[in-house]
Protein backbone atom coordinates (compact mmCIF):
# COMPACT_ATOMS: atom_id res chain seq x y z
CA UNK A 1 0.00 0.00 0.00
CA UNK A 2 2.78 2.11 0.58
CA UNK A 3 4.06 1.60 -2.62
CA UNK A 4 0.88 2.48 -4.48
CA UNK A 5 0.60 5.55 -2.79
CA UNK A 6 4.09 6.39 -3.22
CA UNK A 7 3.81 5.72 -6.78
CA UNK A 8 0.57 7.90 -7.36
CA UNK A 9 2.97 11.00 -5.87
CA UNK A 10 5.32 10.65 -8.23
CA UNK A 11 3.39 12.82 -10.96
CA UNK A 12 2.50 15.58 -8.62
CA UNK A 13 6.07 15.77 -7.28
CA UNK A 14 7.38 15.85 -11.09
CA UNK A 15 4.95 18.98 -11.66
CA UNK A 16 5.54 21.19 -8.89
CA UNK A 17 9.44 20.64 -9.82
CA UNK A 18 10.25 23.41 -11.96
CA UNK A 19 13.36 21.23 -13.04
CA UNK A 20 10.91 18.20 -14.12
CA UNK A 21 7.83 20.23 -15.24
CA UNK A 22 8.67 21.08 -18.59
CA UNK A 23 8.98 16.95 -19.28
CA UNK A 24 6.23 16.17 -16.94
CA UNK A 25 3.82 17.98 -18.88
CA UNK A 26 4.67 17.05 -22.31
CA UNK A 27 5.00 13.32 -20.90
CA UNK A 28 1.31 13.94 -19.62
CA UNK A 29 -0.09 16.00 -22.63
CA UNK A 30 1.35 12.51 -24.74
CA UNK A 31 -1.59 10.33 -22.50
CA UNK A 32 -4.10 12.61 -22.77
CA UNK A 33 -4.30 13.10 -26.70
CA UNK A 34 -4.01 9.23 -26.64
CA UNK A 35 -6.93 8.90 -24.39
CA UNK A 36 -8.83 11.66 -26.02
CA UNK A 37 -8.17 10.32 -29.53
CA UNK A 38 -9.97 7.36 -28.37
CA UNK A 39 -12.70 8.44 -26.55
CA UNK A 40 -14.24 11.17 -28.82
CA UNK A 41 -12.99 9.80 -32.32
CA UNK A 42 -16.17 7.89 -32.56
CA UNK A 43 -17.49 11.95 -32.40
CA UNK A 44 -15.41 13.54 -35.20
CA UNK A 45 -12.62 14.69 -32.35
CA UNK A 46 -9.77 14.63 -34.31
CA UNK A 47 -6.20 15.00 -33.47
CA UNK A 48 -6.50 19.12 -33.34
CA UNK A 49 -9.75 18.67 -30.84
CA UNK A 50 -7.89 15.92 -28.49
CA UNK A 51 -4.58 18.32 -28.58
CA UNK A 52 -6.62 21.76 -27.76
CA UNK A 53 -8.62 20.07 -24.81
CA UNK A 54 -5.55 18.52 -23.87
CA UNK A 55 -3.62 21.68 -23.64
CA UNK A 56 -6.68 23.62 -21.83
CA UNK A 57 -7.03 20.15 -19.39
CA UNK A 58 -3.50 20.73 -18.26
CA UNK A 59 -3.83 23.94 -17.28
CA UNK A 60 -6.79 22.78 -15.05
CA UNK A 61 -4.86 20.10 -13.61
CA UNK A 62 -2.40 22.32 -12.52
CA UNK A 63 -4.82 24.60 -11.28
CA UNK A 64 -6.44 21.68 -9.29
CA UNK A 65 -3.07 19.39 -8.22
CA UNK A 66 -3.79 20.23 -4.61
CA UNK A 67 -6.98 18.64 -4.62
CA UNK A 68 -5.56 15.34 -6.19
CA UNK A 69 -6.23 13.15 -3.21
CA UNK A 70 -4.29 9.83 -4.32
CA UNK A 71 -7.58 7.58 -4.01
CA UNK A 72 -6.86 6.58 -7.90
CA UNK A 73 -3.82 6.88 -10.19
CA UNK A 74 -2.90 10.52 -11.03
CA UNK A 75 -3.78 9.81 -14.80
CA UNK A 76 -7.22 8.28 -14.02
CA UNK A 77 -7.63 11.40 -11.96
CA UNK A 78 -6.24 13.77 -15.27
CA UNK A 79 -7.51 11.56 -17.81
CA UNK A 80 -11.48 12.33 -16.17
CA UNK A 81 -10.70 16.15 -16.43
CA UNK A 82 -9.82 16.05 -19.71
CA UNK A 83 -12.96 14.11 -21.05
CA UNK A 84 -14.95 16.16 -18.98
CA UNK A 85 -13.44 19.22 -21.12
CA UNK A 86 -13.79 17.22 -23.98
CA UNK A 87 -17.74 16.19 -22.92
CA UNK A 88 -18.67 20.07 -22.58
CA UNK A 89 -17.02 21.42 -25.64
CA UNK A 90 -19.03 18.46 -27.79
CA UNK A 91 -22.21 19.85 -25.82
CA UNK A 92 -22.32 23.15 -26.12
CA UNK A 93 -22.45 22.19 -30.10
CA UNK A 94 -24.65 19.76 -30.11
CA UNK A 95 -27.55 21.00 -27.41
CA UNK A 96 -29.35 23.71 -29.81
CA UNK A 97 -30.37 20.22 -32.20
CA UNK A 98 -31.86 18.66 -29.12
CA UNK A 99 -35.53 18.44 -28.18
CA UNK A 100 -36.65 18.03 -24.35
CA UNK A 101 -40.23 17.07 -25.53
CA UNK A 102 -40.00 13.59 -24.23
CA UNK A 103 -41.52 12.04 -28.08
CA UNK A 104 -38.38 13.46 -29.41
CA UNK A 105 -35.94 11.37 -26.54
CA UNK A 106 -34.49 8.53 -27.70
CA UNK A 107 -35.26 5.33 -26.17
CA UNK A 108 -31.54 4.55 -24.81
CA UNK A 109 -29.41 6.09 -23.61
CA UNK A 110 -26.06 6.78 -25.81
CA UNK A 111 -22.82 7.39 -24.50
CA UNK A 112 -19.77 7.18 -27.47
CA UNK A 113 -16.82 8.67 -25.58
CA UNK A 114 -14.14 5.97 -27.38
CA UNK A 115 -14.00 4.05 -30.33
CA UNK A 116 -15.79 0.44 -28.94
CA UNK A 117 -13.00 -2.15 -30.63
CA UNK A 118 -10.14 -0.15 -29.03
CA UNK A 119 -11.68 -0.84 -25.88
CA UNK A 120 -11.16 -3.82 -24.08
CA UNK A 121 -14.71 -6.37 -24.09
CA UNK A 122 -14.70 -6.47 -20.15
CA UNK A 123 -14.42 -2.90 -20.39
CA UNK A 124 -17.41 -2.37 -22.93
CA UNK A 125 -19.78 -4.91 -20.42
CA UNK A 126 -18.78 -2.39 -17.69
CA UNK A 127 -19.84 0.38 -19.75
CA UNK A 128 -22.71 -1.44 -20.99
CA UNK A 129 -23.65 -2.52 -17.20
CA UNK A 130 -23.00 1.42 -15.99
CA UNK A 131 -25.20 2.52 -19.11
CA UNK A 132 -28.15 0.59 -18.74
CA UNK A 133 -28.45 0.87 -14.79
CA UNK A 134 -28.19 4.74 -15.43
CA UNK A 135 -31.01 4.65 -18.11
CA UNK A 136 -33.15 2.64 -16.00
CA UNK A 137 -32.58 4.79 -12.64
CA UNK A 138 -33.63 7.87 -15.23
CA UNK A 139 -37.02 6.14 -16.69
CA UNK A 140 -38.21 4.48 -12.87
CA UNK A 141 -36.55 6.78 -9.83
CA UNK A 142 -36.90 10.46 -11.07
CA UNK A 143 -39.82 12.21 -11.93
CA UNK A 144 -40.97 13.73 -15.36
CA UNK A 145 -39.74 16.52 -14.87
CA UNK A 146 -36.58 15.47 -13.53
CA UNK A 147 -36.16 13.00 -16.11
CA UNK A 148 -36.58 15.13 -18.79
CA UNK A 149 -33.86 18.23 -17.18
CA UNK A 150 -31.70 15.13 -16.73
CA UNK A 151 -31.73 14.30 -20.37
CA UNK A 152 -31.86 17.25 -21.62
CA UNK A 153 -28.78 18.14 -19.28
CA UNK A 154 -26.81 15.32 -20.12
CA UNK A 155 -27.58 15.72 -23.96
CA UNK A 156 -25.18 19.43 -23.03
CA UNK A 157 -28.49 21.42 -23.09
CA UNK A 158 -27.95 24.90 -20.86
CA UNK A 159 -29.51 25.19 -17.90
CA UNK A 160 -30.87 28.50 -18.84
CA UNK A 161 -32.53 26.65 -22.41
CA UNK A 162 -34.09 23.99 -19.81
CA UNK A 163 -35.36 26.33 -17.62
CA UNK A 164 -36.99 27.97 -20.62
CA UNK A 165 -38.14 24.79 -22.18
CA UNK A 166 -40.04 23.75 -19.00
CA UNK A 167 -41.59 27.14 -18.56
CA UNK A 168 -39.12 27.34 -15.15
CA UNK A 169 -36.90 29.19 -13.85
CA UNK A 170 -32.56 28.80 -13.34
CA UNK A 171 -33.22 28.31 -9.37
CA UNK A 172 -35.63 26.10 -9.84
CA UNK A 173 -33.70 23.84 -12.60
CA UNK A 174 -30.47 23.46 -10.63
CA UNK A 175 -32.60 22.15 -7.66
CA UNK A 176 -34.52 19.74 -9.93
CA UNK A 177 -31.36 18.49 -11.16
CA UNK A 178 -29.56 18.25 -7.86
CA UNK A 179 -32.62 16.07 -6.85
CA UNK A 180 -32.65 14.06 -9.39
CA UNK A 181 -28.55 13.15 -9.14
CA UNK A 182 -29.18 12.70 -5.53
CA UNK A 183 -31.42 9.61 -6.28
CA UNK A 184 -29.55 8.95 -9.52
CA UNK A 185 -26.02 8.39 -7.06
CA UNK A 186 -28.27 6.62 -4.11
CA UNK A 187 -29.75 4.34 -7.26
CA UNK A 188 -26.00 3.73 -8.16
CA UNK A 189 -24.73 3.26 -4.85
CA UNK A 190 -27.38 0.54 -3.51
CA UNK A 191 -26.46 -1.12 -6.85
CA UNK A 192 -22.56 -1.53 -5.78
CA UNK A 193 -21.41 1.42 -7.71
CA UNK A 194 -19.04 4.66 -6.70
CA UNK A 195 -17.54 7.13 -8.20
CA UNK A 196 -14.55 5.42 -8.33
CA UNK A 197 -16.16 2.47 -10.44
CA UNK A 198 -17.78 4.67 -12.92
CA UNK A 199 -14.36 6.56 -13.81
CA UNK A 200 -12.68 3.37 -14.06
CA UNK A 201 -14.93 2.07 -16.53
CA UNK A 202 -15.02 4.83 -18.63
CA UNK A 203 -11.35 5.73 -17.85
Amino acid sequence: MTEQIAARDVWPRRLRDESQREAALAELREILVRGLKRAFGAQGGGESFSEDVAQEALLKILEKLDQFSGRSKFTTWAMSIAIRIGTSQFRRKRFQDVSINTGDRDDNLQMNWADEEAIPVERRQEQQAVLGLLQQLIENSLTDRQRRATEALMHGMPVEEIAARISSNRNAVYKLIHDARARLRQGLESAGYGADDILTAFA
